[in-house]
């Protein structure tokens, strides 16, 4: 019996160690199937490829229990040597059997970096904002990755948030916000301020949308609260407007609170940094799929 098998008869337990339910887990493996067939099929038939068809190692998973072990490390980022032993694998062989899902799976969720597409429902507002995440010290060019915001080297992403609207049939107190990571940005060190991130970002939007974001974006073309002025308050009207604008921009918090249910978007980032776009993307379609 796999591991997918006997996970799958419990599927409380499957939500929580994946992050997803097995119905879910479902879909996404069977878009996965054929991308996979062409993917190995490429490979195989290379051309500087040494061994024919069939020959060298053949991989100690199914495709089922790789991915599983796939959504397990991005739910709770355990290392390799835990995972090598609840899949009954060496820990050196992991990497082999879940690197070559991840940009697979980037191909099925289709999380974009600039342009943003957006349905009927979603026609409320954009929202704008920041993320970064602690990363090992690095051997070089320590003073780009330092965040003076979290006292520590990070890196960075910016998130576009995309709001369903409300459903009219339903009280306003049963109803929960949907929310969508619409984009991701590329990666950027733990100092860049989020304005250059957006001026370098470039995202491309519908321009009747409105977008929005919060003080960091001041000096660009997005919609923010009002700044206190030096040496004066508020009025009460400005006032009022922030406290509609926070209870809106909220949404883009949730959509990123819940992205960090998955730990390999939350804590100390331990893989090597050219991977973590992927990665984050691969989060953001996990959360697409369960939330939104």
């Amino acid at each position: 019996m796999t591991a997918f098998s006997r996970l799958k008869k419990h599927p409380n337990a499957f939500r929580r160690m994946t992050g997803i339910t097995p119905e879910k887990f479902d879909e996404i493996f069977l878009q996965l199937k054929p991308v996979y067939k062409e993917w190995n099929e490429q490979r195989l038939a290379r051309p500087k490829r040494k061994r024919k068809i069939g020959g060298g190692r053949p991989f100690d998973l199914g495709l089922e229990d790789r991915l599983l072990m796939l959504l397990i490390y991005y739910r709770t980022y355990m290392t390799h040597v835990l995972l090598g032993f609840l899949f009954r694998i060496d820990d050196s062989n992991v990497g082999r059997n879940i690197n070559p899902l991840q940009p697979l799976l980037a191909k099925i969720f289709r999380i974009p970096e600039r342009k943003v597409e957006i349905t009927e429902d979603e026609m409320i507002a954009l929202f704008f904002d920041g993320t970064e995440q602690p990363i090992n010290r690095p051997k070089r060019g320590q003073r780009k990755w330092y965040s003076g915001k979290k006292k520590r080297h990070t890196i960075k992403h910016q998130v576009v948030v995309a709001r369903k609207r409300k459903n009219p049939g339903r009280s306003r107190k049963r109803q929960k916000r949907k929310v969508r990571i619409a984009a991701v940005s590329k990666s950027f060190t733990g100092k860049t301020h989020d304005k250059k991130m957006y001026e370098q970002t470039r995202t491309v939007s519908p321009s009747q949308i409105p977008k929005k974001g919060d003080t960091g974006y001041l000096g660009t073309a997005l919609e923010i609260p009002w700044k206190k002025p030096k040496g004066r308050e508020l009025t009460q009207c400005q006032k009022r407007s922030n406290r509609r604008f926070s209870s809106e921009r909220v949404t883009v918090e949730h959509g990123i609170g819940k992205m960090k249910i998955w730990r390999m978007a939350s804590e100390r980032f331990r893989n090597r940094l050219h991977t973590h776009t992927v990665m984050f993307k691969n989060v953001a379609g996990l959360h697409n799929l369960m939330f939104a």
